[in-house]
C-alpha cells in the first residue's frame, strides 16, 4: 500500500511532482470511479503548467475503469459544476491547485448534481481505495467526448443580469494570470462596460505572483489601477476564479462579510421570505439585512461543503461566506467566481449608485477586523481558556464552529484551520471600530498566551 500525502479537508492538494504526479493521479483517478460508480464525468484543467499532463492521465485512469469522460478543456472549477448539473452527469472532477504556487496542483472532486466529494462524505474513501490500488477491471473501456461548453455557460451566467439595466461602467478586472481572463473576453460582447484589464493572460508561470487576492500585496496593482483609470469598480479573483474580490471607485477592498450582504439584499429584493445562508465567522451585518429585508437567515458551518449542504436543505435562495464564496440556488447551490460581481454591477447600475455609496453605511455599522491568522501549537487549549476568560461577561456563546461569543456592543469568531496550525479570528462591533480594534488586539494578545 502506498501512502498519498496530498489529500486536504476538501479537496487533494500537493507539490508536484513530489506529493502529486502521474501515477498518483491515476491511482486517485481509479479510486473515485470505484467509490462512485458513475457512467460519464466532466473533466476540465485550470492553465498551470502541470495541469494538461496531469488532466490525460485523470482522463485514463478514468476510461480504463469503464467510465465515459467528457472533457471540457481548459476552464475553471464552477464550469465542472455547470457541466455537471446542466448535461445531468454523474460527477466532475477539476484540476487544480487554485490560489497555490506554481509547482503545485491538486483536484476538486463533485457527484451529480454538482455535491461537494469531501472528507467526510467520500474523499477519505478514494483515499483508501487510491493507497490500496488494487482496482475491477472494467468490462469496457469507457468512452472520450470533447466539447465546449462556454456558449451555454455564458448564457446561462448573462441570464442573472438584465444588459438592458446595465450602465457604462469602466471595471478593473484583474484575472492574476488565472482562467479568469477568457471568461472576461467572452463576456465583454454582452455587456456595456469597458474592462481594464490587468494581469489579463492565462500564464501557469504566475509571472506577477500566485493568484490570491485574500493577500494584501496582490490587492495593491487593482486597487491603484482603478484610481489610476478612475474606475467605478475593481474586481480580481483567484487561479480558478470559484472566488471573486471587490473594489470601490477609491481602490479600496470591499471584504466579503459586506458583499455577502449586498447580495442578500439583491435576492430578497427579487423574492422576498427566501431563505439566505451565513457562515458564522461574522454576522451581524448579515442578520440585519436580511431581517429588514423580510428574508430567512440559516447559519451554517464555515466551509464549501457544509455551505453547500445546508443550502440545499434550506433550500436557501443565496448563500454567501466572508471567504468571498458565494453560492446560488440556480447554480445547483454550488459557488461561482463570476455570477457575484454580475450581480453588483447591476445593483450599481439600477440604484445609480457607486460601490462605496452601496457598502458605506453598512461598513460604519457593523465594523470588522477581517479574518487575522496566528500560529498555535494546541488550538484546543487556547480555545478552552479563552473562553473561560470571556464567558463572565458574554450574552451568547455558541460552538457551531470554533468559538462564537457575543456580548453587547461586539462579538468574535476563533476557530481552528482544518487544514493548517493555525486559529482564525473575527471580531466586529455595533458601530464603534474603536472598541472593534481594542477588543482584537486584546483577543490577538491572550491567544499569543
Amino acid at each position: 500500500m502506498t501512502a498519498i500525502t496530498c489529500f486536504k479537508a476538501y479537496d487533494v492538494r500537493g507539490r508536484v511532482p513530489e506529493e502529486l504526479n502521474e501515477d498518483v493521479v491515476y491511482r486517485i483517478g481509479r479510486g473515485y470511479a470505484e467509490f462512485l460508480r458513475p457512467r460519464t464525468v466532466a473533466v476540465s484543467r485550470d492553465i498551470r503548467l502541470s495541469s494538461n499532463a496531469l488532466t490525460d492521465v485523470l482522463i485514463g485512469s478514468l476510461l480504463d475503469a469503464g467510465v465515459n469522460v467528457v472533457d471540457i478543456g481548459v476552464g475553471g472549477t464552477e464550469m465542472v459544476y455547470y457541466a455537471t448539473f446542466a448535461r445531468e452527469l454523474d460527477g466532475g472532477i477539476m484540476v487544480t491547485a487554485s490560489h497555490n504556487p506554481p509547482n503545485y496542483n491538486g483536484m476538486k472532486f463533485v457527484r451529480e448534481g454538482a455535491r461537494p466529494i469531501s472528507a467526510d462524505t467520500g474523499l477519505q474513501d478514494i483515499r483508501a481505495l487510491a493507497e490500496h490500488g488494487e482496482f475491477a477491471e472494467a468490462s469496457a473501456r469507457g468512452g472520450l467526448q470533447k466539447i465546449d461548453l462556454h456558449a451555454d455557460y455564458i448564457d446561462h451566467l448573462l441570464g442573472y443580469v438584465d444588459p438592458a439595466k446595465l450602465s457604462p461602467l469602466g471595471i478593473v478586472v484583474n484575472a492574476g494570470n488565472g482562467g479568469a481572463g477568457p471568461i472576461v473576453d467572452r463576456l465583454e460582447a454582452h455587456l456595456p462596460f469597458e474592462f481594464i484589464k490587468v494581469h489579463h493572460r492565462p500564464d501557469g508561470t504566475f509571472p506577477n505572483g500566485v493568484p490570491n487576492p485574500m493577500l494584501e500585496e496582490n490587492r495593491r496593482v487593482t486597487a491603484e489601477t482603478v484610481l489610476r483609470e478612475r474606475a467605478d469598480a475593481g474586481i480580481a479573483w483567484d487561479g480558478d476564479f470559484d472566488r471573486c474580490f471587490f473594489f470601490d471607485e477609491n481602490g479600496r477592498f470591499i471584504d466579503g462579510y459586506y458583499v455577502v450582504g449586498l447580495l442578500a439584499q439583491s435576492f430578497l429584493a427579487r423574492s422576498p421570505g427566501a431563505r439566505i445562508v451565513h457562515d458564522p465567522r461574522l454576522t451581524w451585518n448579515t442578520l440585519e439585512v436580511v431581517e429588514k429585508c423580510g428574508g430567512d437567515a440559516v447559519q451554517s458551518v464555515s466551509g464549501h461543503a457544509f455551505m453547500k449542504q445546508a443550502m440545499r436543505d434550506a433550500d436557501a435562495e443565496y448563500g454567501g461566506e466572508m471567504s468571498a464564496h458565494h453560492y446560488f440556488r440556480s447554480f445547483a447551490y454550488a459557488d461561482s467566481g463570476m455570477i457575484p460581481w454580475l450581480l453588483v454591477t447591476q445593483l450599481m447600475s439600477e440604484r445609480g449608485l457607486a460601490l462605496s455609496a452601496l457598502v458605506d453605511e453598512r461598513m460604519e455599522r457593523f465594523p470588522a477586523s477581517g479574518e487575522i491568522n496566528r500560529t498555535v501549537d494546541d488550538a484546543a487549549e487556547v480555545l478552552a481558556r479563552i473562553e473561560l476568560t470571556y464567558a463572565g461577561e458574554a450574552e451568547r456563546i455558541e460552538h457551531v464552529d470554533g468559538l462564537s461569543m457575543e456580548f453587547s456592543r461586539w462579538r468574535f469568531n476563533l476557530r481552528a484551520s482544518n487544514t493548517e496550525p493555525l486559529l482564525r479570528l473575527n471580531v466586529e462591533s455595533r458601530g464603534d471600530a474603536a472598541l472593534m480594534k481594542a477588543r482584537t488586539a486584546e483577543l490577538l494578545e491572550q491567544i499569543s498566551g
